[in-house]
């Protein structure tokens, strides 16, 4: 159990692959008629393809392709790269390649981090974050994509005068030619002499501002025109669509993506470890918080409550076993059904490479009471079966194991039975498809092997142990019932007589009270999946279409401060917009918000109400309150014939 993996939710996303394509701020009409159309007319008609979607924005198209399910994602990639090479000679010269973005989901952001500091520009934060944080973690196994946000993207920017061109009869098309064909390096083989060979190279790469300022644009009476007298070059941030702040002031937020297959609590440690070694090594007043959002703290504490419910379970179930039986050595006997068959369970969700997550073990914890009943079953009869030989005068006494292989023929059938209906039960979970069946498959597989395994056990280990460990048991052969047995039996002989004397009756308020159950059910509420308490919220905060990305920053600010007032809230963490490497389709106007919370003794309803009062003092903002875990699956789930609540 150790070595499988952990997640919060089995892998519910199809084999998808995302195709993004850059256009250099094209409308969004141009972007979907040059590119996202013809793209999508290509990919329709692939094999195994089952669905194809999507997004256009302001020089932005991401199409996500979706393959039937069981599809292997490296064959999928293969059947799109090769659909992409078709009609890539067919986009238009300023609509940049199509490229996939790496194999992963929107559940696969596991992580969150802002970088931050107060001596240093955006600028630098940004440069930091690509080439130093952003290439470590990118080189950790199992991560898939690191996606930084906010900052200045570090740009060589060559601001031309026109009156200057004028003045040096040079033309914009010379100085685009000269940028363009002087910074590269080129070969002419090498020379030989003296015995050695010399490599000979032309250096023209620039790395410096200053070196791209001597750059020859053309010549004048013999004398060169350098870029420097034409225009001026400097370092600048690179136009932005999108910015990121941590508790109102700006950072650069990182968002980590994990392959699937990847445990998230492994990787999660081997990331801290690896933020650990980063943070020695930046500037100083340089920080690193991983406290936005981490899958892992959720992953733990639904594991932690799934197990401690399997412990308080197995725990009554121990004390109801003793309490009936009273006789140690009986109650052992049942009882070593339960790790037997979770053993079974797990061995069984391993090889068919399932991993270990909320579903896999709600399964176990639903079977913890079930697991005891077969072995119980038999050694209850086994037990009585003894007590009443033991009251035998000696001469008509039978062998003990002969008692014992009496009393477990008597029930074998019964219990066989019994555990087949229950389970068949679950039979019907096993022909769901599509999300439903991704999510509930876990659940009954666990369940069902878990039950079976029980059912292995009461027929061959709990007879040997039965014969092994009773025969001696001094409870048992002073041949009385415990006392709770007894009055238990006293009680329930009155009910039990009344009710085979009125029959008609309790048949009558069994139908009726079948009735009004059934007719309930349509009032009921409904919901794909409950509420998760995660601990943190997801703000989703949108304003008018239209906005700038400085105005929709200067509101994101206002509403994170706001957020913060309220004494539960530890920080936030806001992106707006997109960043360059994103698939998500979202315009400047958007703001996604990561919001941390500690309980202070108020409970979380009236913390959510202080939160939906506060936000709405903020004019011109549509804001909706939600959690990460349920937003992304919110995500995930759109366009599917799904209930998302």
């Amino acid at each position: 159990a150790s070595e499988m993996p952990l997640d919060v939710l089995p892998d519910l996303s199809a084999p998808t692959v995302t195709i993004i394509v850059e256009g250099r701020g094209m409308a969004p009409t141009d972007m979907e008629s040059l590119a996202t159309f013809p793209i999508e007319s290509a990919l329709n008609g692939a094999a195994g393809v089952r669905r194809v979607r999507s997004a256009t924005a302001v020089g932005l198209a991401v199409i996500w392709v979706e393959f039937e399910w069981g599809e292997d994602i490296h064959r999928a990639r293969q059947i799109v790269t090769e659909k992409l090479n078709l009609i890539a000679g067919s986009l238009p010269p300023e609509v940049e390649r199509p490229f996939l973005a790496p194999i992963s989901s929107i559940m696969g952001e596991i992580l969150f981090i802002t970088l931050e500091s107060d001596r240093h520009s955006p600028l630098e934060l940004r440069t930091v974050a690509e080439t130093v944080v952003r290439r470590r973690l990118l080189a950790v196994p199992g991560v898939s994509q690191v996606i930084p946000t906010g900052g200045g993207q570090k740009q060589y920017q060559v601001l031309v005068d026109p009156q200057r061109l004028r003045l040096y009869s040079v033309t914009l098309e010379q100085v685009e030619t000269a940028l363009r064909q002087a910074n590269r390096n080129s070969s002419a083989g090498f020379r030989v002499a003296g015995g050695q060979e010399y490599l000979i190279q032309g250096i023209g790469r620039v790395s410096t501002v200053n070196e791209i300022g001597q750059i020859a644009v053309t010549a004048r009476e013999a004398r060169p025109v350098f870029l420097r007298d034409v225009a001026a070059v400097q370092i600048g941030p690179a136009l932005k669509r999108g910015e990121g702040s941590h508790k109102a002031e700006p950072a650069v937020i990182l968002g980590i993506q994990k392959q699937p297959g990847a445990n998230t609590l492994a990787l999660t440690r081997t990331l801290d470890q690896t933020l650990d070694d980063i943070q020695r090594t930046l500037p100083a007043g340089m920080q690193i918080d991983r406290q936005v959002f981490r899958q892992a703290d959720f992953i733990e504490r639904a594991l932690d409550n799934l197990r401690a419910a399997l412990l308080e379970g197995g725990l009554l179930v121990i004390a109801v076993v003793l309490l009936f039986l009273v006789n140690v050595r009986a109650a052992c006997i049942t009882l070593l059904a339960i790790p037997m068959s979770l053993v079974a369970a797990v061995f069984g969700l391993k090889w068919l490479g399932l991993s270990i997550n909320t579903m896999s073990l709600g399964g176990l914890a639903i079977a913890i009471g079930e697991l005891v009943d077969d072995a119980i079953i038999d050694v209850e009869n086994v037990v009585r079966r003894l007590r009443l030989n033991a009251q035998l005068p000696e001469t008509e006494r039978l062998s003990a194991l002969e008692v014992i292989y009496r009393a477990s023929s008597e029930i074998r059938g019964s219990v066989v039975f019994a555990t087949l209906i229950v389970g068949l039960v679950f039979l019907p979970l096993f022909f769901l498809s599509s999300v439903e069946g991704r999510l509930l498959h876990p659940l009954g597989f666990a369940y069902v092997v878990a039950l079976f395994a029980s059912l292995i056990v009461a027929l061959t280990l709990t007879p040997a142990l039965c014969s092994f460990l009773l025969p001696r048991a001094k409870t048992i052969l002073r041949g009385h019932e415990p006392w709770l047995v007894r009055k238990i039996k006293a009680a329930y002989a009155p009910v039990l007589s009344w009710c085979i004397d009125h029959s008609g009756v309790v048949i009558a308020s069994s139908v009726v009270l079948l009735a009004v159950a059934v007719a309930s059910g349509p009032f009921l509420g409904r919901a794909f999946l409950p509420d998760f308490n995660e601990g943190t919220l997801t703000i989703s905060a949108v304003t008018i279409p239209g906005t700038s990305l400085a105005q929709s920053d200067e509101l994101g600010r206002a509403l994170e401060r706001i957020l913060l007032s309220v004494p539960e809230v530890v920080s936030t963490a806001r992106r707006t917009g997109r960043a360059e490497l994103d698939e998500h389709v979202q315009g400047v106007e958007s703001a996604e918000i990561d919001v941390n919370l500690k309980m202070q003794g108020r409970s979380k309803q009236k913390v959510l109400e202080e939160i939906r009062e506060t936000v709405t003092l903020l004019p011109c903002m549509n804001v909706t309150i939600g959690q990460p875990i349920s937003h992304r699956i919110d995500h995930m789930l759109s366009g599917t014939r799904a209930n998302i609540a």
